[in-house]
């Protein structure tokens, strides 16, 4: 059966039977393997990828239930080739992975939470990668990456307009305090 998968931006035609799951396809169709086959009975996140931005489970879905919708990997989020997302560099920065076979999953449903909210808290966090297992971590460097990377991106949208501002503020107020001396 032919079905018509968005994934990554790009329009991509398969030929897959109708019980192939959106994972094994992903993997073995598509060569994108930054998901990971780990329980496949939906329960550790190792396969999560993004579907219309929210996270689920890709060995718990066919190909075919795909059709129509945007995929996004973990290879979807890197800004250009050779490069890291603001997460994944966080991610690395705060030793956010040990050995690296959850982290795929563990960035996607962070990305999806930083998509939503700008300003998460510890919560919210915990909650959105509550569905995910990690074995080495103990989690307290994922949620310190996710954190680090919240702030960095809400930093990076701060309008420079503002920033400008404040700054232009400041030098009138000394300038002023000069003036009376």
């Amino acid at each position: 059966m032919k079905v018509s998968l968005t994934v990554n931006g790009r329009v991509r035609e398969v030929d897959v039977e109708p019980r192939k799951t959106l994972l094994d396809t992903l993997r073995e169709d598509l060569a994108l393997v930054g998901s990971h086959t780990g329980c496949e009975h939906g329960v550790c996140g190792a396969c999560t990828i993004l579907l219309d931005g929210e996270p689920v489970r890709s060995c718990l879905m066919f190909a075919a239930q795909a059709d129509g919708y945007a995929i996004t990997t973990i290879e979807g989020l890197a800004p250009a080739p050779g490069e890291l997302s603001v997460l994944q560099d966080a991610f690395c920065e705060t030793h956010g992975m040990q050995c690296g076979y959850c982290t795929p999953g563990m960035i996607l449903a962070a990305h999806s939470l930083l998509d939503r909210t700008t300003e998460p808290t510890r919560e919210d966090i915990v909650d959105a990668i509550s569905g995910n297992i990690c074995r080495c971590t103990g989690y307290g460097q994922i949620i310190e990456a996710i954190e680090l990377a919240a702030e960095r991106l809400h930093k990076a949208n701060t309008p420079r307009s503002t920033e400008t501002s404040q700054v232009e503020d400041k030098k009138k107020a000394v300038a002023v305090q000069g003036g009376r001396r």
